[in-house]
């Protein structure tokens, strides 16, 4: 069967399902039906599992729930769990195109021979799927970035980055949550927390939901920060 996902042994407590090799929505969805259906199936030994853009990572205790039990489950659950476009939420969230807070946009106008301003507004224009996080807590992986935008990550790490910036780079988007070098290019920087771990709800978005971005200026940006900083979530749920 062309469309028959792989299963993958991650050592001996972790199954990799794999759905394709795209960053495409029609993937994404048949990871979360499977998710979903997992999520509801109540099945002994089962821990997390964890999305990605095509494929879910199945945490599971082999004491409990052997290999071919769940794969069985899992071939199961696949043909019946029908893949539908999540109706994720829709998130706007605030973001500072502003140089001095969009440490790359320069760089990055230069590479697509546009002013600065032009990045920031057809960055602004686009909706972002949340495909998963990683690699740092809170760390949004989007899918969604324009082909206009679509610079190559750099050959070697930039220094530091600031909490809460905005990355495109490869052709994808990102939002980053913590401090750290990246081969992604800073196009703006938002003062809303994606990842808290004072918060109730740690993680603020889901993967399947999509994020827009709203252009504020600096004098915006440094006030909505201060509420930030204060807990307050600045991010708006449309509809």
């Amino acid at each position: 069967m062309a469309n028959a996902p792989r299963l993958l042994d991650v050592g001996e407590a972790a199954l990799v399902v794999e759905f394709g090799q795209a960053v495409d929505p029609a993937v994404h969805d048949r990871v979360l039906a499977l998710d979903a259906a997992l999520g509801a199936a109540s099945v002994a030994g089962l821990g997390e599992c964890v999305p990605t853009y095509r494929s879910l990572t199945i945490h599971y205790d082999p004491l409990v729930l052997d290999r071919a039990q769940l794969c069985r489950t899992v071939t199961d659950l696949l043909a019946s769990a029908v893949p539908r476009p999540r109706a994720g939420r829709l998130w706007t969230v605030p973001c500072c195109y502003d140089p001095a807070l969009a440490e790359d946009i320069e760089a990055v106008a230069a590479w697509a021979g546009l002013p600065a301003a032009q990045v920031a507004a057809r960055h602004a224009a686009a909706d972002y799927r949340v495909y998963m996080y990683g690699f740092a807590p809170g760390f949004a992986y989007l899918g969604g970035l324009t082909a206009d935008l679509g610079i190559a990550r750099r050959e070697s790490p930039r220094p530091p980055h600031p909490a809460n910036a905005i990355l495109i780079g490869g052709g994808l988007a990102a939002v980053a949550t913590v401090p750290m070098p990246t081969g992604w290019y800073v196009i703006g920087r938002t003062p809303e927390r994606l990842y808290s771990g004072a918060r109730r709800r740690t993680f603020l978005v889901e993967a399947g939901d999509t994020l827009r971005f709203e252009p504020i200026d600096a004098a915006t940006f440094a006030g909505l920060e201060g509420r930030a900083a204060g807990g307050e979530i600045i991010a708006r749920i449309e509809g």
